[in-house]
């Protein structure tokens, strides 16, 4: 008998009923209404948007306003610059997403109103003076065209990061069309709107201490600054009572600086309020707790705004100094306040977003094309029986085995991963069926060469295997590498088709190689030794 030969067929079932139990049972359990645990059916098999059905969205970020923002707060950060250096200006204007004046510059502090702005900006913005005390600041060309790819990366990371979060299987969030716009692909989603508000929201955290307010109007709160609002600071609104979100809106002096932002914050979670009201718990991450027990220790007293997307949702009294730990209530469901925290943990997009397409594609699509796709599969297979019996004899029942093993852990892998079949993925399933058996056809054919050489079964059987191997490894390494660069470059059902194909190389490779020689083992071990005859 073969060395090692029943361990090597406790091995290919031990594998057979593992990956069967993962990728094919629950399938057969959910169609016939077999019994199957709960956590072995969550790994069934998904499907991707094509099969299940979900929502296909077109999105545009407003890369326009990411540049306002970086450009605003330049001009903040020399403001602030220049009073420190003693260099009193009359206005900081942001003219245009990349263009910010300073007028009034005192022409006996030109010399030092220069050195401070070429410190600050010269690594980003060109400066010009249009004369009278009155400076110009142009971003530059190539940082312009940086940060608009640094907008569409950010923003895609951040919808990645909230769809996952949200527990959508296998989304294709990718860009699209023009420079600016985003696809998003989300299969199997039902509450559309809750999904479009999670994934647009900018959910931009900012915590400022409040100067003024709460007052009825903008024009109540103004009064104490003849109508002005101080070049360091800004008008914000808010809930009548931020603390409960009731009706009605308030306006708020703020300062323009935020003491802390969602980029301080170390995580996010749902609790509840004092009065036992679901609510938003946050904690810092440690340069940010830093800076918050900075800004609560020296203004103890005084309110602190908690604002979300330009909005104040609550303007708690600082009665000591807070560290790295805070909480945001506003009257919020169970729900918002869940949503939030997920927004807040995926972080603030760079800049808002508006929807230009929208579909909800339903499943009947889906059945049609798992329909076909099935009976493709096995009409292909029924053909790949017949020739392989047909021309290998009672040897094409070994192919046969090979290819089902192949693609039980084919599947099996792919739900245990939590992968998604789509229709290109049961192309590269088909292909993979193909590939199987052209391995074996390699294999048979090595052994009917070494067979006419008059050598015995065993001895061919065994020559045939070793010398296929390294034929085989080279098909399929370099098949895995086109696979691989497929999966890396492409995006949506390229993908899907490479990961697929993947899957199905590496399998394929375990079931050509070991599983067929084991079962050629098994029969050859039930034959004398030096039996030269073999049904091929």
């Amino acid at each position: 008998m073969y060395k090692n030969l029943r361990w090597k067929l406790i091995t290919t079932l031990v594998i057979v009923l593992i990956f069967g139990a993962v990728g094919v049972y629950p399938m057969l359990a959910n169609r016939y209404g077999l019994p199957a645990p709960g956590w072995l059916m969550a790994k069934q098999l998904k499907l991707g948007l094509d099969l299940r059905g979900g929502v296909h969205l077109v999105m545009r970020v407003d890369r326009d306003e990411a540049l306002r923002v970086s450009t605003e707060s330049v001009a903040e950060q020399l403001r602030e610059g220049l009073q420190a250096a003693g260099v009193s200006v009359s206005a900081v204007n942001v003219t245009s997403p990349t263009i910010f004046r300073i007028e009034g510059v005192p022409q006996d502090k030109e010399a030092e109103f220069r050195r401070v702005a070429d410190e600050q900006t010269s690594t980003n913005y060109d400066r010009s003076a249009v004369g009278g005390g009155v400076h110009e600041f142009t971003m530059r060309p190539n940082i312009v065209k940086d940060m608009y790819e640094q907008t569409m990366v950010q923003a895609i990371d951040t919808i990645d990061r909230r769809v996952n979060e949200l527990g959508v299987s296998e989304p294709n969030i990718a860009r699209y069309g023009e420079n600016d716009q985003i696809l998003v692909q989300l299969p199997g989603v039902t509450d559309v709107a809750r999904a479009k508000d999670i994934i647009r929201d900018t959910a931009l955290l900012e915590l400022k201490l409040v100067e003024g307010g709460p007052a009825p109007s903008r024009e109540a709160l103004l009064q104490a600054t003849n109508g002005q609002v101080p070049s360091d600071m800004e008008v914000v609104t808010g809930a009548s009572d931020a603390s409960t979100g009731q009706a009605g809106t308030s306006y708020f002096l703020v300062r323009k600086v935020a003491a802390i932002t969602g980029g301080d914050l170390r995580s996010a979670s749902v609790g509840l309020d004092e009065n036992n009201r679901p609510a938003v718990m946050f904690s810092l991450k440690p340069d940010g707790a830093r800076k918050f027990g900075q800004v609560t220790g020296s203004n103890i007293g005084r309110s602190l705004a908690i604002i979300l997307d330009n909005r104040i949702q609550s303007y708690p009294r600082i009665d000591g100094r807070i560290v790295d730990n805070g909480r945001i209530s506003g009257g919020f469901t169970q729900q918002e306040a869940a949503d939030l925290a997920l927004k807040l943990r995926s972080g603030a997009l760079p800049a808002s977003m508006s929807y230009l397409e929208e579909r909800v594609i339903g499943p009947t699509l889906g059945r049609d094309s798992i329909r076909a796709g099935v009976t493709a599969s096995l009409a292909g297979l029924a053909l790949v029986v017949m020739f392989m019996l047909a021309y290998y004899k009672l040897s094409g029942i070994n192919a046969i085995v090979a290819m089902i093993v192949n693609l039980v852990i084919l599947l099996g892998m792919m739900a245990y991963a939590g992968f998604a079949m789509t229709l290109p993925g049961i192309a590269g399933f088909i292909l993979t069926m193909g590939m199987g058996v052209d391995s074996n056809v390699l294999i048979f054919e090595r052994i009917k060469e070494e067979l006419g050489a008059k050598r015995g079964a065993r001895a061919a059987v065994t020559a045939s295997f070793e010398r296929v191997f390294l034929t085989l490894l080279d098909t399929h390494v370099t098949a895995l590498i086109a696979a691989l660069f497929l999966f890396q470059f492409g995006t949506g059902p390229i993908r899907g088709f490479a990961l697929t194909l993947i899957i199905g190389l590496l399998s394929n490779l375990f079931t050509s190689i070991f599983v067929s020689r084991s079962l050629f083992e098994l029969v050859l071990s039930r034959r004398p030794a030096n039996a030269a005859a073999l049904s091929i």
